[in-house]
């Protein structure tokens, strides 16, 4: 395996034959002599065999050796000859060349040096053109065209670095052009806040059109092309500044024209207009709320114009972007084609490139087409052309793409595809636009509050009167839902101001009917009231299901009033405390229904209203406290019957009140409706104890009575004289104010008494049913008490059930 391996080498020949074997030499025995005998033979055996199949191989390629020498002469004839024919090719195409190639060649040097001369001339054209750009930028800035003057700028800087790069007279151009673009950055952001300004400072009339709106989309589109993309805080520092100056503006006008109010004395706005009457200010609002109605519906036309430029924009990105995705899988699809026809064509025994030359011509026709516009006269250029590519004016815009599009307002928008801007800017700058519109209302709603708490400084909302401020929430409410509206979204500022005012007004409004109701009840006498027709008007239009005060009329009709109130066919005798009452109850009801936010607020303060009437009547007739408050004698049986028919007339109503609030409130709110359930039961309660103290009355003048009875002649007894007739007072006082039902309850309730005491008493004298004198006595007066009973209106049917006075036998 060495490198220098040889076998002549001695030392080598040694290594490979070990010749010591086959030396005698040494004292070797006749063992090694004879080994060393047989590999020679060995040897000599291969060597002939070699040389045997050397021969046989030499004989079997004989012919061949023979044919080799034979075909060498007519080897070289064939050389000579060829070496003729191509001396003579070569002189042939030495003649053609000459005489066909020589010229052909030359027009072709000529054509492209021709070529090269016009893309040298293009050049200086368009670098003439460039020389003219500050110029025609400065004349664009003279007429506003901002986005003109930015493409031209944008164009400009593209063919400084694409195709004229390195000339040495425009090296200061770029840089002077981006120092001109900084300028008209700023003449922008100028601009949009004139336009912001003159925009919003317009007459506020009825009229809602757009001002300039192609200055507008003109200056939009240029600060979406300088990605400056807070332009529209500029909008919104204005709209504030104008919101105040409105609310200034209706002051001074509306002040301007009360005489009362001198300017000269009262300087400050705020202290002029405290100093107008609720109908001048109440004009003012509306004023204000009509100007800013308008302020509102303008800033939304202005935003829709600019929210539309923006959505154009990124759907215009978007479509662009679905473009270039589709062109990738066409072109993804062609190449799968191109690989499939090239293996088929590789199968056939076609030529590779030819296959791509056939596929690429077409392809390579459209580039060419599409990227710029190249002369017809041009050709393919040799290692002498000149490689940059044909420069025209054209060459950079082409390739800005442009679509047309039309905004909201009918006005024709070209969008170039140089906007570079992403699809979540865009958004955001969209969302940020519908944002602004949302501050434009809450900035009405809180400058509405300032100027609201401004009035209200003294006191004045909580002193207006419940018209007057029904008048003010509708007009409030109004506005909110005009505000909401217009721009698609709840401001709470107003809405919680007016929530506040209303609460306000809920107290004062309690406080005063409170305090009527007070006022009446402690002046109430407890005497039946004769009703005015005018209050059995207001209960029947409740029976129909009116729950509203009725209209006063011009001229009132002069009717006699009635000695009872009919509801729905019943008659209740009721004092002149329980008309005022029910009409106060349905001026709660009317101003759940003026003013709905109050619903919840108002049913409390209208329970709070009825368990104080139930409270303190009890404390006057009950609790005898009238004798003290308005100087009663004593309160009779007449003044607890008045008050118990009085209690059952607002019971009766307590249903209907119910089903009027639970209308006015949400589901979520149902559980205030318990306050109607606890007053019912507290009324009942209250009713039940009336006619427990009717019966007491009675009860313990039985007792009385009959603890002096004597079984004797004459017969009627005395005290059962006596009975029958404080039993007589009784019934003519509460027969007419009572209804016949209760009126039979009650006396069952009170006959129920007497048989107890009587039959005390017959127990206390050991007189028995036994039909003995003094049992006869006993019936005697026991049938002329039943006789009289009986005898009086509306208790003829009366189950007296006398019998039970007698003990029973056991």
């Amino acid at each position: 395996m060495k490198p220098d391996f040889a076998l002549e080498d001695s030392l080598t020949f040694n290594a490979v034959l070990p010749w010591s074997h086959f030396s005698t030499a040494g004292g070797k025995g006749n063992r090694d002599a004879a080994s060393s005998k047989l590999l020679q033979e060995k040897l000599s055996h291969y060597l002939d065999i070699v040389e045997v199949n050397i021969a046989h191989q030499i004989s079997l390629r004989s012919e061949a050796f023979f044919h080799a020498m034979t075909s060498q002469h007519e080897l070289q004839d064939y050389l000579r000859k060829t070496s003729h024919a191509v001396k003579m090719l070569r002189d042939k195409i030495s003649q053609i060349d000459k005489v066909m190639c020589e010229g052909s060649l030359r027009v072709l040097r000529l054509s492209l040096t021709r070529n090269n001369c016009i893309k040298a001339y293009n050049k200086l054209k368009l670098m003439a053109t460039v020389h003219q750009t500050q110029p025609t930028v400065q004349l664009l800035l003279s007429t506003s065209e901002f986005v003109g003057a930015l493409d031209l700028i944008a164009t400009t800087q593209e063919v400084l670095q694409q195709e004229l790069q390195g000339i040495h007279s425009f090296r200061h151009l770029g840089s002077q052009l981006c120092e001109l673009e900084k300028l008209i950055d700023k003449m922008m952001i100028a601009e949009f806040s004139t336009y912001a300004h003159t925009d919003l400072n317009r007459p506020l009339e009825d009229d809602c059109q757009i001002l300039e709106e192609e200055r507008l989309i003109s200056l939009v589109f240029g600060l979406l092309k300088q990605r400056k993309l807070n332009f529209y805080e500029i909008y919104g520092d204005e709209m504030i500044i104008t919101a105040k100056n409105i609310i200034k503006q209706c002051v001074v006008s509306t002040v301007s024209q009360i005489e009362e109010i001198d300017i000269e004395v009262v300087i400050k706005l705020a202290d002029q207009m405290r100093m107008m009457n609720f109908p001048q200010w109440f004009d003012l609002l509306k004023s204000v709320f009509s100007k800013f109605t308008i302020f509102l519906k303008r800033i939304k036309a202005t935003l829709n114009v600019i929210r539309s430029v923006v959505l154009l924009v990124l759907d215009k990105n978007q479509k662009t972007r679905e473009q270039e995705e589709t062109s990738l899988q066409k072109n993804s699809t062609k190449d799968n084609i191109v690989d499939t026809e090239v293996a088929y064509l590789t199968h056939d025994g076609m030529f590779i490139s030819d296959a791509f030359g056939e596929r690429e011509i077409p392809s390579v026709a459209v580039d060419t087409t599409s990227q710029r516009n190249v002369s017809p006269n041009s050709e393919p250029s040799n290692s002498d052309s000149v490689s940059e590519p044909e420069c025209t004016t054209d060459s950079s815009s082409s390739k800005e793409q442009t679509s047309s599009s039309v905004t909201p307002g009918g006005v024709e928008i070209i969008i170039s595809d140089d906007m570079k801007l992403t699809d979540l800017e865009l958004g955001k700058l969209a969302n940020n636009i519908q944002e602004l519109l949302y501050s434009a209302s809450d900035i009405c709603h809180d400058r509405s509050v300032k100027f609201l708490m401004a009035r209200a400084k003294d006191g004045f909302l909580e002193k207006l009167n419940s018209n007057e401020f029904v008048a003010l929430s509708r007009l409030m409410e109004g506005f909110i839902l005009d505000t909401e509206q217009i721009c698609g979204r709840k401001s709470m500022s107003l809405r919680g101001a007016l929530q506040s005012q209303a609460n306000r007004f809920v107290n004062r409004f309690h406080e005063e009917r409170k305090t009527k109701l007070s006022l009446l009840l402690d002046n109430e006498r407890w005497k039946q009231a004769e009703v005015p027709a005018e209050f059995q008007d207001l209960v029947d239009s409740v029976a129909e299901g009116k729950i509203t005060l009725p209209e006063k009329k011009a001229v009132a009709e002069e009717r006699k009033p009635a000695d009872f109130l009919i509801v729905e066919g019943q008659k209740y005798a009721v004092v002149g405390t329980v008309l005022l009452l029910i009409r106060i109850i349905l001026e709660y009801c009317q101003c759940v229904d003026n003013i709905p936010s109050i619903t919840t607020d108002m049913l409390t303060r209208l329970s709070d209203l009825l368990k104080y009437f139930n409270s303190r009547s009890c404390q006057l007739v009950l609790g005898a406290g009238a004798l003290q408050v308005v100087g009663l004698k004593t309160i009779t049986t007449k003044n607890l019957a008045l008050s118990s028919r009085c209690l059952q007339l607002i019971v009766h109503y307590i249903p209907t009140i119910r089903a009027h609030f639970e209308a006015r409130l949400q589901h979520k709110q149902f559980s205030v409706l318990r306050h109607f359930d606890h007053i019912t039961k507290d009324y009942h309660d209250h009713i039940a104890e009336i006619s427990a103290k009717l019966v007491a009355i009675m009860d313990s003048l039985f007792d009385k009575l009959l603890s002096k009875y004597e079984v004797k002649a004459p017969v009627p007894s005395a005290c059962f004289r006596n009975i029958c007739k404080q039993m007589a007072k009784m019934h003519e006082a509460i027969y007419d104010l009572i209804p016949e039902e209760q009126t039979q309850m009650l006396f069952l309730r009170i006959n129920a008494s007497y048989k107890l005491h009587l039959k005390r008493q017959l127990a206390h004298l050991n007189v028995v049913n036994d039909g003995g004198p003094q049992n006869g006595l006993v019936t005697s007066d026991v049938a002329f008490y039943t006789g009289n009973l009986q005898a009086l209106k509306g208790l003829k049917n009366l189950d007296l059930n006398m019998a039970e006075i007698w003990e029973q036998k056991r």
